[in-house]
Parts: C-alpha cells; sequence; structure tokens
C-alpha cells in the first residue's frame, strides 16, 4: 500500500468523523431565542466552534486510522488480492 492511499484513506475517515463532530453542541439562534436579521438562518448555530471540532476530528481520525491501518498491515480481516 502506498503513501497516497494511506494518506487517502486518512482523509475519508477524517471527512467522516468532521460530519459526526460538527453538529455537537450546536444551539440554533431559534433555540437560544435570539432573533435573526438581514436574511439570517434561524437553524445557523450562534457559536459553531470550529477550531475544536477540528481538532477533535483529527483526534478521532487519528485514533480510527491507526485501527484500520493496524487492520489493513496485520491482515487480521482478509481481503481479497486484486490483480494488478
Amino acid at each position: 500500500m502506498g503513501p497516497l492511499t494511506i494518506t487517502a484513506i486518512f482523509i475519508i475517515i477524517w471527512w467522516t468523523a468532521f460530519f459526526v463532530v460538527l453538529p455537537l453542541g450546536n444551539q440554533s439562534h431559534h433555540e437560544a431565542g435570539i432573533e435573526t436579521t438581514d436574511g439570517g438562518d434561524p437553524g445557523a448555530p450562534v457559536k459553531p466552534n470550529l477550531k475544536k471540532k477540528l481538532l477533535t476530528t483529527t483526534y478521532i481520525a487519528l485514533a480510527i486510522w491507526v485501527v484500520v491501518m493496524i487492520i489493513i498491515l496485520f491482515g487480521l480481516i482478509p481481503l481479497p488480492e486484486f490483480p494488478g
């Protein structure tokens, strides 16, 4: 397995984890009782905390990626051999 494949696996895991972490801890303007003006969406989060969520996503993705790499590299789950 080459470095490009390993990097692609990490990126896929990271994006999946990001979409899991993204809605956690959000409070919308509607839930907070804040009136939106100038066409603002009442469902938009008041404080999204993106830096914290990006770091959390990276830690979670790194842990999952290590487990996936161990499974693949040590052959704990037999994968089919592709001709090539």
